[in-house]
């Protein structure tokens, strides 16, 4: 079957209010492990891969690091919240057309989580997880997975985030970006890391999707 145009949707700060929930779970797993960082300089690096996330705060590596987040963060998922106009917009493009795919980063029982609560296993394609990645964001090894996983043709994608380390990413896949200011990364920073277009959050770009990029591509 030939590949067909089709979206890659980040998942923490984009389609769910997690991306603070991970910042504290990264603040206590690192004092648990007798280290502390400021919860911005935390922020300003989720998105990125836990793995790369600790060396830039520690200067080197702390393998129990992402155990101690993983605790920490299972208990605060259930203050996850699904952001208005998420699940809509899987569900518009997937009546459009398009093949949707979360590409996500996260331990594989995490995306599950977050596709039960978004509500839309019907409508999305496929789904990635850490799994399916050699390397985190800003690695592109997550989007290219996403592609085969859902039968994207590289040449007609898209990928929706909120961070800068998803515009590196898709920019190094080969990706244009479609930016959203939900996980707390601003217009001029995601638009100066490449983003082609920025939305406040996927509300508005549900709202805008048939003159957005979006629609182009569905057309």
């Amino acid at each position: 079957m030939s590949a067909e145009p089709g979206v890659l949707f980040d998942v923490d700060g984009t389609l769910v209010d997690s991306n603070y929930l991970h910042t504290l779970a990264w603040s206590r797993a690192l004092r648990d492990g007798g280290d502390w960082a400021a919860m911005n300089v935390i922020h300003r690096l989720i998105g990125m891969g836990g793995d790369q996330l600790t060396e830039q705060i520690l200067g080197h590596e702390d393998d129990g690091a992402a155990d101690r987040w993983r605790h920490h963060y299972e208990a605060l998922v259930d203050e996850v919240i699904v952001f208005p106009g998420a699940a809509e917009l899987l569900g518009v493009l997937h009546d459009a057309g398009l093949r949707v795919v979360l590409a996500s980063s996260a331990p594989a029982a995490h995306v599950e989580m977050m596709i039960e609560r978004l509500g839309v296993a019907d409508v999305i394609d496929a789904a990635t997880s850490a799994d399916d990645a050699d390397a985190s964001k800003p690695a592109p090894d997550i989007f290219n997975a996403a592609l085969a996983a859902g039968n994207v043709d590289a040449r007609r994608a898209l990928v929706v985030g909120d961070s800068i380390w998803d515009v590196q990413a898709a920019r190094a896949a080969g990706l244009a970006t479609i930016g959203v200011e939900s996980g707390g990364f601003s217009r001029h920073e995601l638009t100066e890391e490449g983003a082609s277009f920025v939305y406040r959050h996927v509300q508005d770009l549900l709202d805008q999707w048939r003159t957005s990029p979006l629609g182009q591509l569905s057309s």
